[in-house]
């Protein structure tokens, strides 16, 4: 076997076999496969697509190039995947108030890819901490605190680890068998019992069609399920973000707020709703009606919280985090008030083009390597539906420069439209699929 002979059969429109797909796997994990022969086969994969066969193989071949966890726990072990949105910081808040629960939640995360941010991106902004951690100190805090979110070590899924970075700079994202494969490979190898799939929908999602969203859907559920786990997944919505805030720092802020019992909303709903189904299939709740009220109570009383600044500790952040959120977390250099233009209702926003305004901003990457400024984004962001008058603030920019804050002033003026109220409002869960 060789690359180049994979690579053909997908230029074809071939599936290549297991055995291929395990060797192009291997390959990537040792080095034997060239960054360029790996955005090849993204590219590939991309364009022609895979069987649904080849699908699954490719998943389990990325996942068995490095380590599977096994785990001696007195509870289930549980995880939460979102295929990406913007807004999107439900991890932070999901994770502990599943520990707060009884579960133990081992949850390998990514960084941000294309115009969605990252959960480790999210959780670094906290001055002191570090995601990548040895596989000892995660089994230790799943023994101490019952929830570790954490980058993937050298020795889980090093397949992937090297693919998910050429993906992100070679406009290879929005593939149903690369994204299967590369959510799959991580949530596998921690072996969880039960696991849920947040699927987005909409203009800040990858997926922005039903049909679409749908597919990736069963096509992640198939596999897991496939391979032995639990799983089902929820199609939610990304017409808008999720949080009223977008960028690291400011994202990890609105997290805070939820924990403290300052605020509420979309974000703390979700939360709930995904939370509620994996305690039901985990039998940890009823139902998951009651496992959603499990997951509130563990926000609200304080539990998760106290989980959460733990596993800040157990990171390396600051021990008074809990207490000082505020005082911890780095700001922008200059923030600057986005005025409604005209009077109206907040009609319509493109997601996409505003987290790609976060991107330039300094918030993401535009190219591999690229540092990320945790302080920038945008803030207080107004919902759907909003009546607005002429003059009132939509939204905060936080930017490094004047001429940051400029250039995304326009593009967010640009991504969102004001005119006639809504028919409708979308829903916040769309489609529930196992």
């Amino acid at each position: 076997m060789d690359a180049r002979a994979i690579i053909a059969k997908l230029r074809r429109g071939e599936t290549p076999g297991e055995a291929d797909l395990r060797w192009f796997a291997e390959g990537l994990a040792s080095g034997a496969v060239s960054d360029a022969q790996a955005g090849a086969f993204a590219m590939a994969v991309c364009l022609r697509g895979l069987s649904v066969e080849g699908r699954r193989a490719l998943t389990l071949a990325m996942r068995d190039t490095g380590d599977v966890l096994k785990w001696d726990l007195d509870g289930p072990v549980l995880d939460k995947h979102s295929t990406g949105g913007v807004g999107d910081c439900v991890s932070l808040l999901l994770a502990p108030a599943l520990a707060a629960c009884g579960a133990y939640v081992p949850m390998i995360s990514g960084r941000g890819l294309g115009h969605t941010g990252g959960t480790l991106d999210k959780l670094e902004a906290i001055p002191g901490v570090s995601t990548q951690v040895s596989e000892d100190h995660m089994r230790r805090m799943m023994q101490d605190m019952g929830c570790a979110i954490v980058g993937a070590t050298a020795q889980i899924a090093p397949a992937d680890k090297r693919l998910y970075a050429i993906r992100d700079v070679t406009a290879t994202v929005e593939s149903l068998d690369l994204i299967t494969a590369s959510i799959l490979s991580k949530k596998l190898a921690a072996s969880p019992d039960a696991l849920v799939l947040d699927v987005k929908i909409g203009s800040g999602a990858f997926m922005k069609t039903a049909d679409e969203a749908r597919a990736l859907a069963q096509s992640l559920c198939d596999t897991a399920n496939a391979a032995g786990c639990r799983t089902s997944a929820l199609i939610t919505d990304m017409n808008q973000p999720l949080a009223p805030a977008l960028g690291n720092a400011l994202e990890v802020a609105e997290v805070m707020r939820v924990l403290t019992g300052s605020a509420s909303g979309p974000l703390a709903e979700i939360c709930a709703v995904l939370g509620g189904e994996l305690l039901a299939h985990a039998g940890l709740a009823a139902d998951a009606s009651d496992g959603a009220f499990r997951i509130t109570a563990a926000l609200t009383d304080g539990r998760a919280a106290e989980r959460f600044a733990r596993m800040i500790t157990a990171l390396g952040g600051p021990a008074d985090f809990a207490a000082k959120w505020q005082d911890h977390l780095p700001g922008a250099e200059v923030i600057r008030e986005i005025k409604a233009p005209l009077a109206g209702h907040v009609s319509a926003m493109n997601g996409e083009a505003l987290g790609l305004a976060v991107v330039s901003l300094g918030g993401g990457r535009m190219v591999e390597g690229d540092r990320i400024h945790p302080g920038v984004g945008i803030s207080d962001i107004v919902r759907l539906g909003r009546q607005v008058g002429a003059g009132e603030t939509l939204a905060r920019i936080h930017a490094a420069s004047d001429d940051a804050a400029e250039m995304a002033e326009a593009a967010f003026l640009a991504a969102v439209s004001i005119g006639k109220a809504p028919d409708t409002l979308p829903p916040l869960v769309h489609e529930r699929i196992s």
